[in-house]
């Protein structure tokens, strides 16, 4: 079993980085600005400080405007307005296949939350 290091810890966060653009550049988006050395652990702030809570509200009202639009087409389907079936099953589908992968984010944060907690100082 290996010792875990300042060093080592360094060089995979390095690794990390470079994957992160590396992954970044194939989606076709820019590279995200470079994170602050380990040293210092102050919180965020200026114009990307909110850049998180903006995305997570981004996402969860895309969830909900997939949930809205399901729940209009189906309901526009019992009504008989509409007889296209398949399009009513893709709408919801991607309604809970959105809401399913946001319950999973939340699981991962929550988990994320509970490790730091546990740590020692």
């Amino acid at each position: 079993m290996t010792s875990i290091t300042a060093s080592s810890l360094l060089q995979m966060r390095a690794q990390i980085l470079q994957q992160n653009a590396a992954l970044q550049k194939a989606a076709g988006a820019a590279p995200s600005a470079p994170v602050a050395p380990a040293g210092g652990a102050a919180a965020p702030s200026g114009p990307g400080a909110a850049d998180f809570g903006d995305a997570l509200k981004s996402a969860l009202g895309q969830v909900n405007q997939l949930q809205t639009k399901s729940d209009a087409m189906s309901a526009s389907y019992e009504r008989g307005d509409t007889t296209d079936v398949a399009a009513v099953m893709l709408a919801r589908e991607q309604a809970s296949v959105g809401f399913q992968a946001t319950l999973q984010v939340r699981n991962k944060l929550l988990s994320a939350y509970k490790d730091i907690m546990s740590m020692p100082v």
